[in-house]
């Protein structure tokens, strides 16, 4: 009865809904997994500074490094899956064969050698960063970010996949943010502390992944509706690597998310860890970043609930333009009054609502430069596209980490003082206040050229009848 009821509902376009409850719940949970092992890196930068004690500028060559690698085998990861067999089902494989390692990797990355030295302890986190992002996040996100175009062709249950995994992301944000300081400080504040809770996140992990990757291996995408003529029932021929980037970089779509990913992982990594530095130095309390991340839940469930509306009302467009200026305008607020610690809360927390509907738009932004690669070249390259646009975002990441730690090294930054100096402080207010000012003006500026939204309607008619053509000439 189920499957029956789910193969008779179609969107307002046309396009068969083929998602349940229990769908959702899984992206849900497949995304909840990724965004603590992607929100954990986003606080090493501090763990690795302040607990173990490794050198502030080594830290950011290190991050740096681990996530232009980590870049690289985004793009070498989406073309190995686009080659692989199995349909459109099989994206959903390498989750199940990685989420064990993935686990074990979570805790690794916490057991950091100090007591054997500078350099080794570097060459460990550097190795342990590479295995982490480069090698078990990138075979699981890439071909978890392709379900979402191959799982259903209905833009309406695609927002709402991008809404799920958004809430799933943003989720693990919060309990890395609220937790991770107040938790690890309870348990003594040691490194050992923050191993003791790389248990708890690694037993998460392996959860949440095997949740996801069983519902998905039972489920049915939009491929296995045979009668549904807007899929296309044969498996798309894999384009030879070279030939892949060179259409990929001809798609402006394309290269404008490629590009927005990347300004967008700046920021998130330097927000990442700059909130518990803040609070450490300009507050003089680090744990009170776990009280702005329990009070930000309320801004969180606001924004998650007011999304769909918002996105409903305003378009995919207007609502990253309204997020972006939102967001420059509460930090550009913050810049007069930076000591102020409840208009730090209120423009912090007012910064990340307005940017949460932009959140939910990630995945969709990624699947209509797919069928943008459709209309134009034929080929969809799906996990290609996907993990190109993810070599945007490792690089930011990267580039985020490693711009925290040159403000920091500028600003003298020394870990052993009880009160933060002049420059020290001055780093701080720069990239927590002024920088988040610029990048988003500048991305703001950037996505004007996205009309992709308002062409994709007739692109889809225009394949779908050059399809029809096709099969009438056989």
């Amino acid at each position: 009865m189920g499957k029956t009821k789910t193969a008779d509902r179609f969107d307002s376009a046309g396009a068969r809904r083929v998602m349940r409850k229990r769908d959702y719940l899984a992206d849900f949970s497949g995304q909840m997994a990724l965004g603590l092992m992607a929100n954990l890196v986003g606080q090493l930068t501090y763990f690795y500074t302040d607990k173990v004690g490794l050198a502030t500028m080594s830290v950011g060559v290190v991050m740096a490094i681990s996530k232009v690698v980590d870049a690289v085998t985004d793009v070498i990861a989406g073309n190995i899956i686009d080659h692989a067999k199995g349909g459109d089902h099989k994206y959903n494989r390498w989750m199940g064969m990685l989420a064990v390692p993935a686990a074990v990797t979570v805790l690794l990355m916490f057991t950091v050698p100090i007591q054997a030295g500078q350099i080794p302890a570097v060459i460990y986190a550097l190795i342990t960063n590479l295995l982490l992002s480069a090698v078990l996040y990138t075979f699981i996100a890439t071909p978890f970010s392709a379900i979402m175009v191959v799982r259903t062709r209905s833009l309406a249950e695609r927002g709402s996949m991008g809404l799920i995994r958004a809430v799933g992301n943003y989720g693990a944000g919060m309990i890395i943010a609220i937790l991770t300081v107040p938790v690890t400080s309870m348990l003594g504040g040691t490194q050992s502390a923050w191993i003791k809770y790389g248990v708890v996140l690694a037993l998460a992990v392996l959860l949440l992944f095997g949740i996801c990757w069983n519902n998905n291996r039972k489920a049915k995408y939009a491929c296995d509706y045979q009668d549904d003529a807007a899929v296309e029932e044969e498996e798309e021929a894999p384009v030879p690597f070279k030939e892949a980037i060179v259409m990929l970089f001809r798609n402006k779509y394309w290269l404008i998310v490629l590009a927005f990913n990347l300004i967008t992982a700046i920021t998130s990594a330097v927000a990442a860890s700059g909130g518990t530095y803040y609070c450490r130095w300009i507050f003089g309390d680090e744990t009170l970043v776990g009280l702005i991340g329990t009070a930000g839940l309320l801004a969180t469930v606001l924004g998650f609930a007011l999304s769909q509306p918002i996105i409903s009302k305003l378009g995919v467009k207007r609502t990253i333009s309204v997020s972006l200026v939102g967001a420059a305008l509460f930090a550009g607020i913050r810049c007069f009054m930076p000591t102020n610690f409840m208009l730090y809360v209120v423009t912090s927390l007012l910064g990340s609502f307005v940017q949460i509907p932009m959140m939910s738009l990630y995945g969709v932004l990624t699947a209509m430069t797919v069928d943008y690669n459709e209309w134009k070249y034929d080929r969809k390259m799906v996990a290609m596209s996907g993990g190109a646009i993810g070599f945007g975002n490792k690089v930011g990441n990267g580039l985020g980490a490693l711009v925290l730690t040159i403000f920091l090294t500028i600003g003298g930054y020394d870990a052993t003082l009880e009160v933060a100096t002049t420059s020290m402080t001055w780093s701080i207010y720069a990239f927590s206040n002024f920088m988040p000012v610029i990048i988003n003006l500048l991305m703001f500026f950037l996505f004007r050229g996205f009309d992709l939204e308002e062409k994709l309607p007739q692109m889809r008619q225009e394949v779908a009848a050059r399809r029809a053509a096709g099969e009438n000439g056989k």
